[in-house]
């Protein structure tokens, strides 16, 4: 097996509730956390819309 060409380095923090924040290693941030019929769903309609982190995973694998 060749070793790894990259390694992600990521941290993770809570905001608050269930919004989270990523920083990648360049800076850049992602802001995680629920929205649509997730929210409904679950009664969470106090909690402010951002995407869900699969959302960012659907676009990564379609871009």
């Amino acid at each position: 097996m060749s070793e790894p060409f990259y390694t992600a380095r990521v941290s993770v923090s809570k905001v608050d509730g269930l919004h989270r924040r990523a920083v990648l290693e360049d800076g850049t941030r992602c802001e995680f956390g629920v929205h649509g019929v997730v929210k409904v769903h679950y009664g969470l309609e106090s909690q402010p819309d951002l995407p869900l982190p699969v959302d960012y995973l659907v676009a990564a694998a379609a871009g």
